[in-house]
């Protein structure tokens, strides 16, 4: 090795230990040099163009009095939880850790009240009329090939179930909105804002944190089966909508990307509606959910981005959530500070290889 050589491997070893002491020793430096706060300032970044703000008129001090502020514009909403018996401690971490602060700052949007119900039978249980060996067989192939939950039938009635029933559930019938909170999950930021009113208020239809690819071989024949739906029902499909998030060739082809739906905030009455009501109906009827492995994501992902327009669709970047081993924090410029929050904004899964980040990015 050279003298030169060893003088620029120098430089580089002092530069890059310079680098971590600052890090390490001076917050403001890492979180202004990390990775993500860079590429948020590279022109393909949307962070910092086409990210959507919360207005701060959503937004409510400690001090504001929750008589006031957004009371006007409260909205008819619930948070949902799908638990097991055995989920209780889990399922408890997740509200304490949402509510705590969300309540304290508007209890106006928080109620004390709580209701529990049981799910009906044929919400929930594989229909007859579903061909059992044939489920069966396809069940022990997707085990055998090591895919995950490919052997579960409890696992495919909950995709079903959410994918087109728990709208329909009797304590549901008086809402509107609802923000799905699943046990075991993590917010790490202060929620200090009404993301019911904003959505209702801006003509919101679907909110999300995290999107990223679905396994192609749980839903083989997924998309063939939406596009025959399409073309037997053309008149659902809304102008400028988000196929170009879900196609990467104009809707020829799915190119497997999904909003996360283990946290959503979301219209039902989309769900209710005609639209995706026989969107369902044409979807089950194929036994796609047990003959295959069809997510209740990848089937509300597909429905809001074809019959909604792109701009009713909302990324929440506010809204710092973690459900193993994913996690979002906020990226957009002052919302990391804004909202206080624990997150590592390295760690934020939005521009990993397998998130989707770039393909909604790209509608924008």
């Amino acid at each position: 090795m050279n003298t030169t050589t060893r003088y620029i491997l120098l430089v580089i070893f002092l530069v890059i230990g310079l680098h971590s002491i600052l890090s390490f020793t001076h917050e403001d430096y890492g979180r202004a040099t990390s990775i993500s706060n860079i590429a948020a300032q590279l022109p393909w970044s949307s962070s910092s163009s086409t990210l959507e703000d919360i207005p701060d008129s959503y937004y409510i001090s400690p001090e504001t009095n929750v008589t006031g502020g957004i009371q006007a514009g409260k909205a008819n909403a619930t948070l949902l939880m799908l638990a097991r018996n055995s989920d209780t401690d889990s399922a408890v971490r997740s509200i304490r850790e949402l509510e705590d602060e969300f309540k304290k700052r508007i209890s106006n949007v928080v109620s004390g009240e709580v209701h529990f119900g049981e799910i009906p039978h044929d919400h929930w249980y594989q229909p007859d009329w579903i061909d059992e060996e044939k489920a069966t067989a396809a069940r022990k192939k997707m085990e055998d090939d090591h895919i995950i939950y490919g052997g579960s039938l409890s696992y495919r009635n909950m995709c079903r179930f959410n994918s087109g029933f728990f709208y329909r559930h009797p304590i549901l019938q008086n809402y509107k909105w609802y923000w799905r909170v699943e046990p075991d999950v993590h917010f790490h930021c202060d929620i200090d804002f009404d993301p019911f009113a904003y959505m209702q208020e801006n003509n919101k239809v679907y909110g999300f944190t995290i999107t990223m690819y679905e396994y192609l071989a749980t839903i083989p024949t997924l998309w063939e089966t939406v596009q025959n739906f399409i073309k037997e029902n053309p008149q659902y499909v809304a102008e400028n909508n988000a196929v170009n998030y879900l196609s990467d060739n104009g809707g020829s082809s799915f190119n497997l990307c999904h909003f996360w739906s283990n946290f959503e905030i979301a219209d039902m009455d989309f769900w209710r509606g005609e639209a995706y009501s026989k969107f369902f109906d044409h979807l089950d009827k194929t036994g796609g959910f047990y003959y295959e492995r069809w997510g209740d994501a990848p089937v509300h992902s597909i429905a809001v981005s074809l019959f909604t327009r792109k701009d009713q669709i909302h990324f929440f970047d506010d809204i710092g959530y973690e459900h193993n081993p994913y996690t979002h924090c906020p990226r957009g410029p002052g919302k990391w500070e804004k909202g206080k929050c624990s997150c590592n904004p390295d760690h934020s899964f939005d521009y990993d290889g397998y998130s989707c980040m770039k393909q909604w990015d790209r509608i924008q």
